[in-house]
């Protein structure tokens, strides 16, 4: 499903994103929302037109190893587009903000070392707002860093 603020860029048709691969990254760490980000995910890349045997989805424990995987995918060289999917509670600690920043640091080098999109839907917060970001509506991050990766597909060779 395309989110409204993308129905006028991103084509709709499944030939554009016939020939894309993508990888995705999945932290199992709280699972129970994790789960939902991974599966609206993949469904919105195959109702672009994504086969599965296009997608390749790579488990790892948390937050603080999707970054590694996201390396080990790009040095690949065989997708167009990575997405990286996470979930941390923010808790009593210091340890949510070093986890966040890490993570989002570690994917964004990744990025620019192998110039290669990533997605990052990595989400930090409380319990109550990632519950509502990763819900069975329209609003789960998950469809949203689908439609990002799509708009990436279709913008980034026109790019110099």
């Amino acid at each position: 499903m395309l989110k409204k603020q993308y129905q006028d860029i991103i084509p709709q048709t499944s030939a554009t994103f016939r020939e894309s691969k993508i990888g995705v990254v999945v932290g199992l760490f709280n699972r129970e929302l994790t789960e939902s980000l991974e599966k609206k995910c993949i469904a919105t890349l195959k109702n672009a037109g994504i086969s599965e045997d296009s997608i390749t989805v790579a488990h790892v424990p948390g937050a603080f190893e999707i970054p590694l995987a996201c390396q080990r995918l790009a040095q690949t060289k065989k997708y167009n587009a990575l997405i990286a999917l996470g979930v941390i509670i923010k808790g009593d600690t210091y340890h949510f903000e070093l986890i966040a920043n890490e993570c989002a640091r570690g994917v964004m080098d990744v990025m620019l070392k192998h110039d290669a999109p990533i997605v990052f839907e990595v989400l930090a917060g409380s319990r109550e707002d990632m519950e509502k970001r990763c819900g069975d509506d329209e609003y789960n991050k998950g469809i949203e860093a689908a439609n990002v990766a799509l708009l990436l597909l279709k913008e980034l060779p026109n790019l110099l």
